[in-house]
């Protein structure tokens, strides 16, 4: 099965000869069928707006730059130690939806205390012009600062870096840099848009699989972390695995095998781009052979940077239970696609939710009543 295929190394070099820990199940290029097949997807999406017009990219790509650029830094961080704010998420994977927040992370020297990032620097922000609707909240697991960045919704958490100063070629890739890390901050400093990128073969591919999994996940309700269900990192890192599986394949085959391969898919073998190897920083790291909370996940999808994490953590049997049956949906309508025997807007119908469920609790006005 080719779930346990052994990796295999070139001859030249210990670089694998593939992308992934296993070697591909197919490497056919497309023929005309499934070009016309993605041409129809790609039709279908515009109507959902999914992509934006190249107006608003300009507009989101500028506002991405005075975000980052050093005149939003307080003078503390640009005079003498540097800092970086670096977007991440769905925008720097390059598949965000139309009118989508931009997540950035801002790093700052180990010297500044967490109050700074909510005191002087939520000031100096608070007084830019172009910067409205902003809220520091502080109490949360993540603390972040939101705010509307000349229209463009922002949500803004800070990392500490136990060194005096920021240099500008940091690089985040360099498990070493969790060294100067604090915990807290280990986490958020993740960078598995970026770890995954260059973990699959075709880039502009992976992204327009991404926008249809992800819209397809929306209307389906099936796209929450919060509620048990996939966040957007868990559905990149699923996309992501499929087109390491399919390197050639264009995007409506990735699709098609994306619903195939995870209608088969037996939880809870665990989804992963990569091996990622302990560094021993004392920073969580999955691993159900060391740790026995990690044995009770049942749907592991794990990021493929150091430390290793399972973002699928907050998945129930009941919501695994909802998932597999929406993607044994899918499997069945993209069956009638390629078949053309239906068209790509029945992926994306949404439920009907009073049919789908007999029994509905409501509250009305702090008064619990039952549908039937």
């Amino acid at each position: 099965m080719f779930l346990f295929r052994p990796v295999k190394s070139s001859a030249s070099s210990d670089i694998p000869a593939w992308y992934g820990i296993t070697g591909p199940i197919s490497e056919d290029f497309p023929e005309e069928p499934e070009l016309v097949h993605t041409r129809k997807m790609i039709e279908s999406l515009k109507t959902y707006s999914v992509f934006e017009d190249d107006l608003e990219l300009l507009h989101r790509h500028r506002t991405s730059f005075y975000l980052t650029s050093y005149q939003n830094l307080p003078e503390l961080l640009t005079k003498k130690v540097g800092g970086k704010i670096l977007p991440f998420g769905s925008y720097h994977l390059g598949a965000n939806s139309k009118g989508a927040d931009i997540d950035a992370l801002c790093i700052g020297p180990g010297f500044l205390q967490r109050e700074d990032f909510f005191t002087s620097f939520y000031e100096k922000l608070k007084a830019q012009e172009a910067v409205h609707n902003i809220l520091a909240i502080e109490e949360t697991y993540v603390p972040v600062i939101k705010l509307s960045l000349d229209g463009i919704k922002i949500d803004l958490i800070f990392a500490l870096v136990a060194q005096k100063c920021i240099p500008e070629n940091l690089d985040l890739l360099d498990d070493k840099m969790l060294k100067y890390i604090n915990q807290r901050c280990a986490r958020k400093i993740l960078q598995v848009a970026e770890e995954t990128l260059k973990l699959v073969p075709n880039v502009y591919n992976f992204r327009l699989t991404l926008r249809v999994i992800k819209l397809w996940a929306k209307r389906r309700n099936i796209y929450s972390n919060m509620l048990g269900f996939l966040g957007g990192i868990s559905w990149a890192i699923l996309v992501a695995r499929i087109c390491q599986l399919y390197p050639n394949a264009t995007a409506s085959t990735l699709v098609m095998k994306f619903f195939k391969v995870y209608s088969m898919w037996v939880w809870p073998i665990p989804v992963r781009l990569r091996i990622v190897n302990d560094c021993y920083f004392n920073l969580p790291f999955w691993d159900p052979s060391v740790n026995p909370s990690d044995r009770s996940h049942i749907m592991p999808i794990i990021t493929p940077a150091y430390p290793q994490q399972n973002t699928s953590f907050n998945v129930s049997p009941s919501t695994l239970a909802i998932m597999t049956e929406e993607i044994k949906r899918g499997h069945a309508i993209t069956q009638e696609i390629q078949q053309k025997n239906a068209a790509w807007s029945k992926l994306f119908e949404t439920p009907n939710f009073f049919e789908k469920y007999q029994y509905v609790l409501r509250n009305i006005k702090a008064k619990i009543s039952i549908v039937l």
